[in-house]
């Protein structure tokens, strides 16, 4: 009943929030000339964010319920070497401050894939939002399948619940504080989801630490002198956690996750000019690395504890803090604070998945970004696709989700980082209706290199597959390029 009453307090304080900036928003539309339809607040949040705001809350959205629960077990097969691709993560936020923010910002895109319309034309447009809503889709219902899975088992078993009726209710709530405020509420309501998550994850270590008998210093000692510490993979190359694979991969996991997805860049395109922007993006990268330390740290912690307790360890390494916690060893306050971390955590990845599905599809696909009525329908259909893409990932199942994610994100986002380094690196324009083709044959030509070199050599691909994937996409975007540019044409003549 405790954890049930955390939950109901939570989405409270969450609608209330949201209810009052709508009220706000509207009122700016109004003052701006607007009718207060919601739409400029929906989509772009009137463009007045403020940058330390956005920042601090991006940190939740980045991380997600999957990280809270899936990077401690990580140290169980693969030690702390995800931080190697953590310091990758920070180059591309970087990268994406200084390359891709400008570029929005000099064209005003409420939809950052309304530069392939400028630099492309309309297939390539709908092209690229497509192949975004899809890798979205996929992302967030893996995301959201686990934890809806962690309510069920600490929650709603015991009250016999179905995991269908969790996953309904939960996406009704996002629904109901997201339907009319969209980004300019989620920007608000994610400096309480990170603060929440930030607050679960520390009380938990010193739990766990407590229970070790361990000082704060000497529970870093502990961490620093296990065997599980290991950050650096340099030798096998073969390895998924091989240093360059890690760090290249993260460089680029953060140019498509974050830099070419309208979930992530929808938020920071809110801020009120490219300086603030730039500012809220290498704010939020730099913390990266501390905060998914203090995961893997929190890994170490509760091996140790697993050890000295004599528990069995789980079969899988996403079940690590998830057993422990809801079988009461951490004791009845661990539980409270796990479930609303991963509430918050989760919620935080899922609300704005859901606003940036539907602010692609209403302004990418259908072109009605002053319709509201299109806007709210168009919103409670992907809410229904949401619901069924995350019952197909239950009826599944998975091994390692987090691995899965990034697989994923491999396959799908690879052509979009192949279409947008050829708009922004060439001059030369396309015979738009093979683009199509050639963004479809590249994944399809990377999976039967993945297999075809696994059985002849050994060698396992990893989160690599996103670079051939993205180049292959260039490289074929060149096959079938023509020309140069007509608008760059027309600048290098004047020039």
């Amino acid at each position: 009943m405790i954890v049930l009453g955390t939950i109901i307090l939570y989405f409270g304080v969450l609608l209330l929030l949201s209810r009052r900036i709508e009220r706000r928003g509207e009122l700016m539309e109004v003052k701006n000339g607007r009718q207060g339809d919601g739409n400029a607040t929906f989509f772009s949040g009137n463009r007045q964010s403020p940058w330390p705001l956005v920042a601090f809350g991006m940190v939740g959205a980045c991380i997600s319920g999957l990280t809270f629960i899936g990077v401690p077990g990580w140290v169980m097969g693969t030690d702390m070497t995800y931080l190697q691709m953590c310091m990758g993560f920070v180059v591309g936020y970087v990268v994406v401050a200084f390359v891709l923010l400008p570029l929005y910002y000099q064209h005003r895109l409420t939809s950052i894939y309304t530069y392939l319309n400028h630099r492309f034309g309309h297939i390539s447009y709908k092209t690229g939002a497509s192949f975004f809503i899809l890798s979205k889709l996929l992302g967030a219902g893996a995301k959201f399948y686990v934890v809806c899975e962690i309510l069920q088992t600490c929650l709603f078993d015991t009250i016999a619940v179905p995991y269908a009726v969790i996953v309904v209710l939960a996406l009704l709530l996002i629904w109901l504080y997201t339907r009319r405020g969209g980004i300019r509420t989620l920007v608000w309501t994610d400096v309480v989801q990170t603060a929440c998550m930030l607050l679960a994850l520390l009380l938990i270590l010193v739990r766990v630490a407590t229970m070790l008998d361990f000082s704060f210093s000497e529970a870093m000692s502990a961490v620093w002198n296990d065997t599980h510490a290991r950050i650096f993979e340099w030798d096998d190359f073969s390895s998924k956690q091989n240093f360059w694979k890690q760090f290249l991969s993260g460089i680029f996991v953060v140019i498509v996750m974050t830099g070419l997805d309208q979930d992530m860049m929808q938020k920071n395109l809110t801020c009120k000019d490219l300086r603030s922007a730039q500012k809220d993006m290498c704010s939020y990268g730099v913390l990266f690395v501390p905060v998914n330390f203090l995961f893997l740290a929190l890994g170490i912690l509760l091996l140790l504890l697993y050890q000295r307790m004599g528990i069995a360890l789980p079969a899988k390494g996403d079940e690590l803090l998830a057993q422990i916690v809801l079988d009461g060893t951490l004791g009845h306050a661990c539980l409270v604070f796990f479930t609303l971390g991963i509430i918050a955590s989760a919620f935080s990845s899922a609300d704005s998945a859901l606003t940036a599905m539907t602010t692609s599809f209403c302004i990418d696909i259908l072109h009605r970004e002053d319709d509201s009525r299109t806007r709210k329908q168009v919103h409670l259909g992907v809410l229904v696709v949401f619901v069924i893409v995350t019952l197909v990932f239950h009826w599944l199942g998975s091994g390692s989700v987090m691995d899965l994610i990034y697989t994923l994100v491999s396959y799908t986002y690879g052509p979009l980082l192949g279409l947008f380094s050829f708009g922004m690196f060439t001059k030369r324009y396309l015979r738009e209706p093979l683009v199509p083709y050639v963004v479809i044959a590249s994944p399809v030509i990377c999976y039967v290199i993945d297999v075809t070199v696994r059985a002849a050599t050994g060698y396992q691909f990893g989160y690599e597959m996103l670079m051939l994937n993205g180049l292959l996409t260039f490289i074929g975007l060149c096959w079938i390029a023509k020309g140069v540019d007509t608008a760059q044409k027309t600048d290098i003549v004047k020039k």
